[in-house]
């Protein structure tokens, strides 16, 4: 891969897309599957078990959860959801009981973010929240969904105004990434979010590595990430595709 030419970008394209815009996207988890048709409506009771053993009981509550976090997922990666949409799916989640597990936790830190990103500059209680679920979604199964809540967790520190965070910063949000990024080489997801983490930090030259990787795998991105990566390389203009000269 040839190496990118020193890069800085000037405060105005930094500034370019809202803060509080890319602190929500960072909160996306992507799903490692979406509801099939029999899967149960938004609307409705968990899905049946057939044992009542407290293991089953959990499974089933901490996959509902990701359920309806899935479902507006793909709406908004349609492009067809809406801010009743979202807070309609985060309220339901907030119905269910937390069952101690990491889905459970994970639903709940995503779809806080993502009332967050429809609520703007109105929103620090949400993006609290998502931090201390997101925390906890690690602590229960950090490789859960390839590390989801680690990238959520690291994206956030990054993105969002310190005050509104309880345990991290922008350079702890750099590690998060880093790291995950280490454990998982070839997700695009987690490249697209470390790179995304450099450009906001002012310092896009590390980014283009992740960037061509994120290109390569853009097909396994859904619709708003891939939108992310596009607004990524067209704020850094030409030395991207320079940078992935070479790759496969």
């Amino acid at each position: 891969m040839a190496s990118p030419p020193a890069h800085r970008l000037p405060a105005r394209v930094l500034r370019s897309t809202s803060v509080w815009s890319l602190a929500a996207a960072a909160l996306v988890v992507p799903a490692a599957c979406r509801p099939d048709a029999n899967a149960h409506p938004p609307g409705g009771g968990a899905p049946a078990t057939s044992s009542s053993s407290g293991g089953d009981l959990q499974a089933a509550t901490g996959e509902r959860a990701l359920e309806i976090h899935d479902r507006l997922e793909a709406r908004i990666s349609a492009g067809e959801d809406d801010r009743a949409a979202r807070k309609r799916s985060y309220e339901q989640v907030l119905s269910l009981r937390d069952d101690g597990s990491a889905a459970y936790a994970l639903a709940r830190a995503a779809l806080a973010g993502r009332v967050a990103e429809s609520r703007g500059a109105g929103a620090g209680k949400l993006v609290t929240e998502a931090e201390r679920w997101a925390r906890r979604s690690r602590e229960r199964d950090p490789n859960l969904r390839d590390g989801a809540a680690t990238r959520l967790l690291g994206s956030l520190y990054v993105m969002a105004p310190a005050r509104l965070l309880e345990h991290g910063d922008s350079e702890t949000g750099l590690e998060l990434l880093e790291d995950l990024v280490e454990r998982h080489p070839e997700d695009p997801r987690a490249r697209l979010r470390l790179a995304e983490a450099y450009v906001a930090l002012g310092d896009p030259d590390p980014a283009f590595e992740h960037l061509c990787v994120a290109l390569a795998g853009r097909e396994q991105l859904p619709g708003d990430e891939r939108r992310l990566l596009e607004r990524l390389v067209d704020e850094l203009g030409p030395a991207v595709a320079s940078s992935c000269e070479g790759e496969p």
